[in-house]
């Protein structure tokens, strides 16, 4: 884990490198690669449920269609 003096000297060197001006440019893109990363992770945990939910859609449909044939 890091401590808090190292934290101090790891944002002392992000301020030394981009400078004051940049420095909320940085961070707003920082936040936005954070929240696309977070969806990007969410996505992957829904997608299963979501080929789950469409295969026994699929398997509803088909055995609604099979009975229908079998009708007189």
């Amino acid at each position: 884990m890091i401590g808090s003096g190292e934290l101090i000297v790891i944002l002392c060197v992000i301020l030394v490198l981009f400078g004051g001006k940049k420095l909320p440019e940085f961070a707003r893109n920082l936040g936005r690669g954070i929240r696309e990363f977070k969806k990007a992770c969410n996505g992957i945990d829904e997608e299963p449920e979501q080929i789950a939910s469409s295969d026994e859609k699929k398997e509803i449909i088909l055995s609604k269609s099979s009975k229908e044939d079998e009708l007189p």
